[in-house]
Parts: C-alpha cells; sequence; structure tokens
C-alpha cells in the first residue's frame, strides 16, 4: 500500500486594498445615521418590555384584588397566617 501525501495547505491571500469592508464603502455620515437608528430601536424596544412589564404587574394586582373569598381560602388554605 502507497502512504497518503499530506495535502499542502495553501493560505488564504489577502489582498487589504482590493477588499473594502462595509464601514469603509458607507461614509461616516451614513454610519452615524445608522448607529442613532440602531439605538433609536434598542430605546424603542426596552420602553416596550418595560410597559408590557408594568401592564402585567398590574393585571397581576387587579386578579388579586377581585379573588373572592373561596378563591382566596383556595389558593392560600393553610398557608396563610393564622391569627
Amino acid at each position: 500500500m502507497a502512504k497518503k501525501r499530506k495535502q499542502a495547505a495553501t493560505p488564504n491571500k489577502r489582498v487589504d486594498s482590493g477588499e473594502l469592508t462595509l464601514s469603509d464603502a458607507l461614509n461616516e455620515d451614513m454610519l452615524a445615521k445608522l448607529k442613532a437608528a440602531k439605538q433609536e430601536l434598542s430605546a424603542a424596544e426596552q420602553a416596550k418590555e418595560e410597559e408590557r412589564q408594568a401592564r402585567l404587574l398590574q393585571e397581576r394586582k387587579e386578579r388579586e384584588k377581585n379573588k373572592s373569598f373561596a378563591e382566596l381560602l383556595d389558593e392560600y388554605g393553610e398557608h396563610g397566617s393564622k391569627y
């Protein structure tokens, strides 16, 4: 049997002058506008999430407030404090 030869790895040659990155292609003004838009979207998303959390907390409080005595007794039963 013949021995297997290792194939020589060809290194990837990068031509720095020939390749442009996205930040190189876009001018700085456009890049600043994109970054500002990204920050605005993330801030709006965070505000929306905080609003959702506050709404859920309010709904939970309303459900607790509107429970009947039987529902409260079923839920807390013997776990409630005894006077």
